[in-house]
């Protein structure tokens, strides 16, 4: 089958790109802005719908990642060797995660709702962050009316995207790209793929960097050694070698 330049430049040029962007973004970002490497935290100002839609956001995005992983980077025929079933998979691909897109929605839009009505929230918001949400609140949505689309409302197991979509994303890896396995795919698959690399070309210049962080070195950190001015006031007595520090002449 042959594959038209437009595909070609979608479905092989752009992919490679975004991910040429991602990396070397990421690794620009750094190394020349360490200290804008931050959610930019807003906590100080509002607790309350942040204390429901963090925690919803973020555990709802965790298993629609996971969801993703499985469904691309796993072969169809791993799981059916392992005894899934094609209606066990697509019950839980297809219903599972739409329970957390769903969670995952909801919680964006309570920190949209959140940034938009708390005064201090909305003045610390930068053009880039709304830029961000765009593309967030387009990527999840997008591939919610995907999977509800072609799946929930869909005949039988509705579309199988294990045969085009999931190979198509491997073949990228391999470095031997198949193009003309996403011509047959559906258009909502398609806008939420296209959706789906914009935001990551536009990652690493969004608070969403804070996502390749982890506390790798916080148990090993030095401890903090609080001591008070006064001799009194300590917490237990002094120890041979252990002075107070004390308050210096005047």
């Amino acid at each position: 089958m042959g594959v038209s330049v437009d595909g070609i430049i979608l479905w092989v040029v752009v992919p490679y790109v975004t991910f040429a962007v991602l990396v070397v973004g990421s690794i620009w970002r750094y190394r020349y802005d360490k200290f804008g490497w931050t959610t930019r935290s807003s906590e100080l100002y509002e607790k309350r719908l942040l204390r429901w839609g963090s925690p919803l956001f973020h555990f709802g995005l965790l298993f629609v990642v996971l969801g993703h992983f499985l469904g691309l980077v796993i072969p169809k025929s791993w799981t059916e060797a392992v005894g899934v079933s094609e209606t066990q998979y697509h019950f839980v691909a297809t219903w599972m995660g739409s329970l957390a897109a769903l969670v995952a929605v909801a919680g964006l839009l309570i920190l949209i709702y959140r940034r938009r009505s708390t005064g201090p929230v909305f003045l610390a918001t930068t053009k880039t962050d709304k830029l961000m949400y765009v593309f967030l609140a387009g990527s999840l949505l997008s591939g919610a009316w995907a999977t509800v689309q072609t799946q929930v409302i869909a005949a039988g197991h509705g579309y199988d995207y294990r045969e085009t979509i999931s190979p198509w994303f491997r073949s990228l890896w391999y470095l031997q790209p198949e193009p003309a396995l996403m011509a047959g795919v559906p258009a909502a698959f398609q806008v939420h793929v296209t959706v789906a690399m914009l935001l990551f070309a536009l990652w690493p210049f969004t608070r969403l960097v804070h996502a390749f962080s982890a506390p790798v070195q916080y148990p090993f950190r030095p401890y903090v050694v609080y001591r008070s001015r006064e001799a009194s006031v300590t917490s237990r007595a002094p120890r041979p070698g252990w002075d107070p520090t004390t308050t210096p002449p005047r």
